[in-house]
């Protein structure tokens, strides 16, 4: 198991898949341990993956201060495993609100960055978050899925307050699995046996108490990020499901936006976990872009 350290001392994991040219992959969740990205649907096949377990999740350690956690606090962590890599510049994917981080860290080392995919991203960082009205308009494309009938309610009244749990960025975030179980599989573009486990699995490979403090707005400043990413050269890649709520396809286009050098692309059919939904699809674009 490969470590290194982190500027403040705290020692972090990253988990090595694949060979080839080094993709460094920061999970999403918030905060949710690298392993259930698994090998990003088989991209693991065209380049060596480093997935980076954040501080205080999967096999790296629980940081002395816990308001490291917040996310503008991490962009050094990535920054410490370009170094340890030695790597002059570093090609990045990075899901869900590892895209956050990601930003922030293309926003503050840009002549680090080689290439930038973002997957199904919600911009946090840049003020905008997914809406209730987002999330249910999303929900309703999957009216003809024969467990609709019962899971739309149970979602409708989660989001709204008056079920178990509260709306975060990313599935399994804030909440026991348990609780999702109802309606999963607005989260999914193929809700199988498959997708139930990686939700089922969300709770123990989820740091709830950095997941409650990664979107700390104190560390996000939209204005001087927006301005920050107007100059990266960099090329980047945003994609979207198709029919994921947060973000739908709309939302994700403003992180498009705010990069000069950046291409947009929907995956049809697809839930907030693209790889696991259309492996082939999902590997066939992004590797089309990390070249």
């Amino acid at each position: 198991m490969p470590f290194f350290t982190a500027p403040d001392g705290t020692r972090l994991a990253y988990h090595v898949r694949g060979e080839g040219e080094p993709l460094v992959v920061l999970p999403g969740g918030p905060m949710r341990a690298s392993v259930h990205l698994g090998d990003l649907g088989g991209l693991a096949a065209h380049r060596r993956l480093i997935l980076l377990d954040l501080r205080g999740t999967g096999d790296s350690a629980l940081p002395a201060d816990p308001a490291t956690y917040r996310c503008d606090r991490q962009v050094d962590d990535v920054e410490a495993l370009r170094v340890h890599l030695g790597l002059e510049r570093v090609d990045v994917l990075a899901h869900s609100a590892g895209g956050s981080l990601a930003m922030l860290y293309a926003g503050r080392y840009p002549h680090r960055v080689g290439r930038l995919a973002l997957i199904t991203v919600i911009p946090w960082a840049l003020g905008r978050s997914a809406t209730v009205a987002d999330r249910l308009t999303a929900a309703r494309l999957r009216a003809d899925e024969p467990w609709f009938a019962t899971a739309y309610p149970a979602f409708e009244a989660w989001l709204t307050g008056e079920g178990e749990g509260e709306s975060e960025g990313d599935a399994g975030s804030d909440s026991d699995a348990d609780d999702w179980t109802g309606f999963g599989g607005f989260f999914y573009g193929r809700w199988d046996d498959t997708a139930r486990a990686h939700l089922a699995a969300a709770d123990e490979q989820t740091n709830p108490e950095g997941g409650e403090r990664f979107h700390d707005p104190a560390g996000y400043d939209p204005p001087a990020l927006r301005a920050a990413l107007a100059e990266v050269t960099a090329p980047v890649l945003v994609l979207a499901g198709e029919v994921d709520g947060g973000p739908r396809p709309e939302l994700a286009r403003l992180v498009a936006d705010a990069f000069p050098n950046a291409e947009f692309a929907v995956q049809p059919g697809a839930g907030h976990y693209p790889w696991r939904d259309d492996p082939g699809w999902f590997v066939r674009r992004v590797e089309g872009f990390l070249g």
